[in-house]
């Protein structure tokens, strides 16, 4: 029978390691759970002797699964920690109600890795620095700040209400994009099936006819034609430009190159541009606002914008301003940022109310996110059916005119 090594806790909260006989690694979580142990990691004997062989100790499975924790999960988590420690309860306590709160085994995991190093003397900052695949920098500096001026639980509050609104955008961004790629993908397969297999059957019949074809028939019969002949070069093409494109995209020149071009876009430049403007502004907000120094929240904020045009242009104004120089007049410079929210800048920067004038761009520009994209969004929908239309009506009309001019001819 294999032999298991575990770590977990009692029911009195004491730690518990050991090692249990089952037949399976299920069967060990279940044995422990009668015996009244709540286990953390269940590790076969001979993987964990493998694992330190190869120079990996008895991982965490927090570890191994933090990178696909879910980021909206995050900021309940992050609300629901805030809560309980306003209660008066203290933190390994509320760490404990969370874990036996949760259904996701890695979050409890996560949670329970982060319990122990706490009840060890470790900070909370400390600890979530661990896993930086589940909480990001500005997490973590956030709550260090937080646990520096005694407002842990205020900290946690605000964290949460940044993730939501983050959240929010980007799922009304992305949803925003998503019907009118789902609406062409749909009617680009649509025209591809009729070229393919219906437009071939019907054309076999004006391959007989003496009289010269409308010009939308030849065309029509020449691009089915080609479809037809050459699928399988097309299909490989295709592949071979998406995966090229995807590994250029993979590289720091490639993605660089690929931001400069979205912003250039019509349209969908401002919208990308937008966002990045109202990340930046938020982040360093709510940054300011826990009592992070504002080259550590330029350092962090530049990273959540998720454009590499903009990130340098963050950099290079983070470096005027470790030189003396105010903020607003680099990102000014940059000719990258609209003048509003460098304007809004520069009068907190002599008022002193920086943090409060970058709360309000935030706001002024997802509002304006918001705008734009509801306007892209009907303006998108009627162009794309008026599109899909013309080329419904050219495929039917280049099919019915060889029809009526056989009818004349028969007349």
């Amino acid at each position: 029978m294999p032999v298991y090594l575990y770590r977990g806790y009692r029911t009195d909260n004491s730690k518990a390691v050991g090692i249990i006989d089952a037949e399976s690694q299920r069967g060990a979580n279940q044995k422990l759970r009668k015996s009244g142990i709540f286990p953390v990691n269940v590790v076969e004997q001979e993987q964990a002797q493998r694992a330190l062989r190869q120079g990996s100790a008895f991982t965490p499975l927090s570890r191994s699964h933090a990178n696909t924790l879910p980021p909206a999960d995050l900021a309940l988590l992050t609300r629901q920690l805030g809560t309980l420690i306003v209660a008066g309860l203290p933190l390994v306590d509320a760490l404990g109600i969370l874990i036996e709160q949760s259904a996701d085994r890695r979050w409890q995991s996560l949670l329970a890795d982060i319990r122990e190093q706490v009840r060890g003397g470790s900070d909370f900052s400390t600890a979530l620095g661990n896993f930086p695949e589940a909480f990001p920098s500005l997490y973590i500096h956030m709550v260090r700040a937080g646990e520096a001026g005694g407002v842990l639980d205020h900290i946690l509050f605000r964290l949460a209400d940044f993730l939501e609104k983050q959240q929010a955008l980007k799922h009304k961004v992305t949803n925003a994009l998503l019907y009118p790629a789902v609406l062409s993908t749909v009617g680009a397969l649509i025209v591809t099936l009729l070229l393919t297999f219906v437009v071939p059957k019907i054309t076999t019949v004006f391959a007989n006819m003496h009289e010269a074809l409308p010009w939308p028939t030849v065309v029509l019969m020449a691009m089915s034609r080609f479809l037809n002949d050459h699928w399988l070069l097309l299909l490989g093409s295709t592949a071979a430009s998406a995966a090229a494109l995807q590994r250029m995209a993979g590289t720091e020149t490639g993605r660089a190159a690929v931001d400069r071009w979205l912003l250039r876009l019509p349209l969908l430049g401002d919208i990308v541009r937008k966002v990045a403007v109202a990340r930046l502004a938020a982040t360093l907000s709510t940054m300011l606002g826990s009592g992070v120094g504002l080259l550590q929240a330029m350092e962090i904020a530049k990273r959540v914008m998720g454009n590499r045009t903009l990130e340098s242009a963050v950099a290079q104004a983070q470096e005027s301003v470790r030189e003396g120089e105010s903020l607003a007049e680099p990102l000014r410079r940059s000719g990258e940022f609209p003048l509003l929210v460098t304007h809004m800048i520069a009068v907190g920067e002599k008022s002193g109310e920086l943090e409060s004038l970058l709360q309000r761009s935030a706001l002024i520009f997802e509002a304006e996110v918001d705008r734009v994209v509801t306007r892209a969004t009907s303006l998108i929908e009627p162009i794309m059916i008026v599109v899909m239309g013309v080329v419904v009506l050219f495929i039917v009309g280049a099919i019915l005119l060889p029809i009526f001019q056989m009818g004349q001819m028969i007349r």
